[in-house]
């Protein structure tokens, strides 16, 4: 394939910033999508949408050969639209289409689970054989065909399969690969078995060799045995799943993949985090006037009504409350963490039992502990600028995009070696003056201490060593640039 040559790329996720989000793959699917056609190639985005959705405010509206298609869910027809709209980034715009029906999506105003119960909604695998159905029509009602189809997790992991059984025999579909992002593995779309009828999959795949995982309908290893080409959204964690500890049972099917398995980092959209230009923040500052960082410091302190302290530094963690991301070995050693000279702010949201546990910790630890328990996007950007720290502890992590906005902020990152973190991250090495964080190996509380102590340590008592990690974590280049070259160069070795 010529280098030049421009693509089409179909882009299926299940959610997108601005207009729908629960996590950093909203994210991606915004700021890659609007990377690659700035890049010169031609990009369409598939989403579903769901209530919450504001379709007036994004204009969205009917396309007639996109209106009252059907398709089968099992026995059921289903009648669904695909609506049309324009992602609008600073340098382009990128069409984007809405899967419309009312049952599956416009009735719920969340995305995967009954928010009112945290459980699941009982008919996921049904919403998101829709889905996957929906590219098809799409695909064959506009006469556009992509080169590749670029499938965001388990939500999207029947589409591989579709294309290389159901849909097989279709001319205009004959060139068309795939490529499946794992953006977390642990997040799989498992059905009982009962739910495999309703994919109208041949039956030669109800079984381990095909989608089933343990008995059950598994989207994930649905989307690991079809896909073309597999990549996880870092370097290191492209290796991680290969091994048992990060398989999650499914490291047969990555074993069988390992050729056609990449690693592509995340970037970060710099034109919303960068604190030379953030409208978020109290005090704009860049690596040149990085003494106006401290404007941060003391904007949090009044925000969260505690005492501002220069020499006392502040440790920032913005996550989502879960085990995964390090909060039972947060919780393990909090009271531990209480004892030294800093001051930790908290802004998250997640399983009751962490919202219960920094509850009475505020009670408890008020001078020293702030949190904020849900999500404010607004105060994420002004805890990045006024931390000192940032603390991210994670068992693993597929990519992680707060210790990159950390760095890009100057707020020195404290992080376990693992996926993204351990690409992003590295050790400061106080003989060489290199380094831009502190990372601890582990996963225990005295690792994770032991490294919170060093990065105090070197705060306290050798601020020329402490600007030279801010300065080199300030440094780093996390654009959609680059990683947005990698996967045009991942799409064409596929392609070809």
């Amino acid at each position: 394939m010529p280098p030049s040559k421009k693509l089409k790329i179909l882009f299926v996720t299940s959610e997108v910033v601005p207009f729908i989000k629960t996590g950093g793959l909203a994210d991606v699917s915004s700021a890659l999508p609007q990377k690659l056609q700035e890049l010169g190639h031609q990009v369409r985005i598939v989403v579903p949408k769901y209530g919450a959705i504001d379709e007036r405010k994004f204009k969205i509206h009917e396309v007639v050969r996109l209106k009252d298609l059907t398709t089968n869910v099992g026995d059921k027809e289903v009648t669904f639209s695909l609506r049309s709209s324009f992602l609008v980034g600073k340098k382009t715009r990128v069409q984007i289409y809405f899967l419309d029906n009312e049952e599956y999506f416009g009735s719920r105003h969340s995305l995967y689970a009954d928010p009112l119960t945290g459980e699941d909604f009982e008919d996921n695998e049904e919403r998101f054989i829709l889905l996957a159905k929906s590219v098809f029509e799409l695909i064959n009602k506009l006469g556009w065909i992509p080169d590749i189809i670029h499938c965001n997790d388990w939500q999207c992991g029947l589409i591989p399969a579709y294309l290389k059984t159901i849909y097989k025999d279709e001319e205009n579909l004959k060139d068309v690969k795939t490529l499946f992002t794992i953006h977390n593995l642990s997040y799989q779309g498992e059905f009982p078995a009962a739910s495999f009828e309703k994919t109208e999959l041949p039956k030669s795949y109800k079984n381990d060799k095909g989608v089933m995982q343990g008995g059950q309908l598994n989207f994930m290893k649905s989307a690991l045995r079809f896909a073309d080409v597999i990549n996880t959204v870092s370097e290191r964690y492209a290796e991680e799943i290969c091994t048992r500890e990060y398989s999650v049972g499914l490291q047969n099917a990555l074993k069988d993949q390992k050729e056609n398995l990449y690693g592509i980092i995340n970037g970060i959209d710099d034109t919303l985090w960068n604190p030379e230009n953030d409208k978020n923040i109290a005090k704009k500052y860049s690596i040149k006037n990085i003494e106006a960082k401290i404007d941060n410091k003391k904007a949090l302190a009044e925000k969260f009504g505690f005492e501002f302290k220069e020499n006392v530094p502040v440790v920032g963690i913005i996550s989502r409350l879960y085990e995964s991301k390090g909060f039972d070995l947060l919780m393990e050693s909090f009271d531990e963490l209480m004892q030294r000279d800093i001051h930790v702010i908290l802004l998250g949201a997640g399983d009751k039992k962490y919202h219960r546990f920094f509850e009475e910790a505020f009670g408890k630890y008020m001078d020293k502990f702030s949190c904020y328990l849900g999500f404010d996007d607004q105060l994420a950007h002004l805890i990045e600028a006024g931390s000192d720290m940032f603390l991210m502890p994670s068992r693993y992590e597929p990519c992680g995009l707060n210790q990159m906005y950390s760095l890009v902020y100057g707020t020195v990152p404290i992080v376990r070696e693992t996926g993204g973190l351990a690409d992003t991250v590295d050790d400061f090495d106080p003989k060489e003056q290199t380094g831009n964080g502190f990372v601890f190996k582990k996963y225990d509380k005295k690792d994770m201490l032991a490294a919170v102590d060093r990065a105090v340590k070197l705060f306290n008592e050798d601020q020329k060593a402490w600007m030279k990690i801010v300065k080199n974590g300030m440094k780093s280049n996390f654009s959609w640039l680059n990683s947005s070259k990698k996967y045009v160069d991942l799409y064409k070795k596929v392609i070809e």
